[in-house]
């Protein structure tokens, strides 16, 4: 099991709730500014195949960056999708929180509970 990174932007309010909530847990986690140090090609394809519903789940599809395309993302080959995303990351929900295994998208105490005792369990067995 990797380390956690930690995708997020600072003016972002589910970041910064996740942020607090990490800090307060003691959960270390590699911080990566989600438009500066956007996922790369392979990062977002593994980002994906730790999704429970596809690319509906990490793309941002309230955001005016989102509104403003003007393509049809359903008729997109995926290929096509990821190298949109890698030039486009204000189209992702955010945060995006993963260890290489599993993922939690959003502010979601209940998963990051989960995502955190998996990695305890891992600690405490060693």
């Amino acid at each position: 099991m990797e380390r956690l990174t930690f995708f997020s932007y600072p003016s972002c309010t589910s970041c910064r709730k996740t942020k607090k909530w990490l800090n307060a847990n003691h959960i270390s986690f590699d911080e990566r500014h989600l438009f500066r140090e956007t996922p790369t090609e392979a990062e977002l394809m593994r980002i994906l195949e730790l999704t429970t519903e596809g690319l509906d789940e990490v793309l941002a599809t309230r955001s005016e960056a989102f509104k403003g395309l003007h393509v049809n993302i359903d008729e997109m080959m995926l290929f096509d999708v990821i190298q949109l995303l890698t030039k486009e990351p204000r189209l992702l929900r955010r945060p995006i929180l993963t260890d290489g295994e599993k993922l939690v998208i959003g502010h979601n105490e209940d998963a990051l509970k989960n995502l955190v005792s998996k990695k305890q369990d891992l600690k405490m067995s060693m």
